[in-house]
This record gives structure tokens, C-alpha cells and sequence, in this order.
């Protein structure tokens, strides 16, 4: 397993290293390439081939799945459409399960569905009434890019919801993750991180959960088009120190006053540093 991040995990004075891995084995999926239908070159973001230098219209563009190194198979439309399963045009639920059964690592992507006129309203709301009423989710399975995925069919309110699930097959074990050895917890590490956690327990719709990336990355676009000084927020990085003591002292510091964010020192700088940092995040 290599990792593909590496940072900290910071509650109050808890500050925790960490590597971050990729859940997903991505060889499980499988990739079309695009590919230049007269001679199977590889086609670049340009829509030009890599072999001949043309550039190519949707027409020349055919996809080809990469069997072994630099050769390909032909995927056509029509072979695409030989694959007759009801799944293209119908979710058939398999069954109803609880929702706690489905573990967060599957979830991949989120869609809503309505009703199809006017006829559709009731059978769909007592859907929606009931999955809400028994706690239950119906899990299927839909055709939408190329894949037949399994779903998951959920109340949200007075609607239907749509997740996308990821096959448990593509999900990596956890015991694979490096340095993840069985070790007897501390009771009293143990209590004081409750307390903690206690004292930080809030609701969703008080965390901010906005994208302060994509702000500050606005600012800096909208700073370059007008010509003017960037502002950046540099936070300030707090050292990692041991962890019974962070816990002692973020108690202690959660019972004095409420918990504030940690704000960082403002500083002027130019626009190819600001550049930098950028290419640095990503």
C-alpha cells in the first residue's frame, strides 16, 4: 500500500500524524482508453493522435481497453449494446436491508430521483414513506456509465435519494494499512479522549463545511484578473506533542470557553509565490 498524503488529524491540542491510503483498488475497474480508429493511436487531451499527429473528430475516436502493454482491444457502440440487461433501462431491488449494514466506504456518488408525472406521485411517495417508517434501504442495480453498479434506494425527507455503491470487491481490507498493529487501549487515554469528544459534540449544520481551497483559489483568480495584491491566510502549524498531555489540556481548555478555530496570520504576497503554493497543494 503506498500512500497517497501525509499530513496531521487536529482536534483542539490533539494533534495526530497521519498517512492517508486509497481505499479503492483501482485495478478492479475497468478503463477504456481513447483511441485513433485508423491506427489505434493513443489520443491526448487535444483530441490529437499520439502516433500521426492528426487532429481527430468524434467520428475518428473509437475506445480500446488495454490488455497488455500498448495493445488494445476494439470496444464499439454496438458492442456496447449487445449487452442486454434489464439493469439498462430498470432498478430492480433485490431486497431491503438496514441502512447500517452498508459500510461508508462504498458510498461513490449521490443522485436524486423523482417522479415521472403526475401518475408516478403516489406509488413514489409511499416508497419514500415507507423506507423512511421501517428504517430500511432498497439495494439494486443500474447501468449508468458503461458499468452495471449496485444502488442503494433511500428516504431523505419526502424524496427518494440514489447512491451509488462501490462493489465490497474494490474495497481494500484496513489490515492492509502499514503500522496498524492490535494494541491494548489505555483506560485512562480512553476516558480523557471521550471527555474531549464530548465536550467537542456539536450538529452538522454548525460546522462549516465550506471549500476554503476553492475560495482562497477564487480570490487568487480574481486577484490576477484585476491586478491586484493577493492575501493569503497562512495557518499556523501547531508541533505534535504527547498525547495524554494534548488531552489533559484541551479539556481543561474546552471547560474555560468554547472551542474557537485557529486563525492564521495575514501576510502580503506576490503572485508567482501564491503560484507556488498552489502547485504545492495540488
Amino acid at each position: 500500500m503506498r500512500a497517497i498524503w501525509k499530513g496531521h488529524i487536529r482536534f483542539s491540542l490533539v494533534t495526530i500524524p497521519i498517512l492517508v491510503y486509497n481505499a479503492v483498488d483501482t485495478e478492479q475497474t475497468i478503463n477504456f482508453h481513447l483511441l485513433h480508429k485508423e491506427d489505434h493511436g493513443p489520443v491526448g487531451y487535444d483530441k490529437k493522435c499520439r502516433k500521426c499527429s492528426k487532429v481527430l473528430s468524434a467520428e475518428e475516436i473509437v475506445k480500446g481497453y488495454k490488455y497488455e502493454p500498448e495493445r488494445y482491444v476494439i470496444v464499439e457502440k454496438q458492442d456496447i449494446e449487445k449487452i442486454n440487461l434489464k439493469s439498462t433501462k430498470i432498478i430492480e431491488i433485490e431486497g431491503f436491508i438496514d441502512a447500517s449494514e452498508v459500510s461508508p466506504s462504498l458510498y461513490e456518488s449521490t443522485y436524486f430521483a423523482g417522479p415521472d408525472g403526475p401518475v408516478a406521485v403516489k406509488a413514489y411517495s409511499l416508497l419514500a414513506a415507507a423506507l423512511k417508517e421501517t428504517g430500511k434501504v432498497g439495494i439494486g442495480k443500474v447501468v449508468l456509465h458503461d458499468r452495471e453498479d449496485v444502488v442503494m434506494i433511500a428516504p431523505r425527507d419526502n424524496a427518494v435519494v440514489l447512491y451509488k455503491l462501490r462493489s465490497p470487491k474494490e474495497i481494500r481490507s484496513v489490515s492492509d494499512i502499514p503500522q496498524l498493529e492490535a494494541k491494548a487501549t489505555d483506560k485512562e487515554g480512553l476516558k480523557l479522549a471521550r471527555s474531549l469528544v464530548d465536550s467537542m459534540s456539536t450538529t452538522m449544520d454548525k460546522i462549516d463545511l465550506s471549500d476554503r481551497y476553492h475560495d482562497a483559489l477564487r480570490a487568487i483568480i480574481d486577484a490576477k484578473v484585476a491586478g491586484r495584491e493577493i492575501v493569503t491566510v497562512e495557518e499556523e502549524e501547531k508541533p505534535v506533542v504527547d498525547i495524554m498531555t494534548a488531552l489533559k489540556q484541551s479539556i481543561e481548555q474546552a471547560k474555560k470557553k468554547p472551542l474557537k478555530k485557529t486563525t492564521g496570520k495575514k501576510k502580503v504576497v506576490d503572485l508567482e509565490q501564491a503560484k507556488a503554493r498552489l502547485r504545492g497543494v495540488v
